[in-house]
């Protein structure tokens, strides 16, 4: 690129990556606001434990994939998370690489609190929408999320963790 400037300016009310960003940045701010105060967990922690709870047992690396964190932010939070008793990490005694994570019953409680007012979250953001607007619209990022390598270099990792 030759850093001409082109007259072009982005229409925010139409540029869907800034749509995206936009609600995902308010959304997360606040859920980590109303998650502290109420359970004493941030919206990675919660992310997190959600995974745990429909996948016991994996890895950090496949964590990092199925939410689109980082490997360094993903690894502090679950030593966190594992010092305040939410989470086991245990080595795979076949490969002393790779570690399973798992909430422990400590954590289950914390997910199955915090579950609650998640889903009531949820149906107070989507109230403004009929139930076949909101099935047309998971439809459409389910399709949008699953096309993703089209402008991204994420495969997802081998296990390494």
């Amino acid at each position: 690129m030759s850093g001409a400037k082109t007259g072009q300016t982005l229409d925010l009310e139409r540029y869907v990556p800034a749509f995206i960003t936009f609600i995902a940045n308010k959304l997360s701010r606040s859920a980590t606001a109303f998650y502290q105060k109420r359970f004493g967990v941030n919206v990675s922690e919660w992310r997190i434990m959600s995974l745990l709870a429909i996948q016991p047992g994996i890895t950090a690396s496949r964590i990092c994939y199925v939410i689109g964190f980082d490997k360094g932010p993903v690894s502090r939070t679950l030593a966190l998370m594992q010092k305040r008793g939410l989470i086991a990490i245990k080595t795979d005694p076949r490969d002393g690489r790779s570690h399973s994570i798992a909430l422990t019953p400590r954590g289950t409680q914390v997910h199955d609190e915090v579950i609650v007012a998640a889903l009531e979250r949820e149906r107070q953001l989507l109230a403004c929408l009929r139930k076949d607007e909101r099935e047309v619209l998971i439809d459409l990022l389910r399709r949008v999320h699953s096309n993703l390598d089209a402008v991204t270099d994420q495969g997802e990792p081998a296990d390494e963790d």
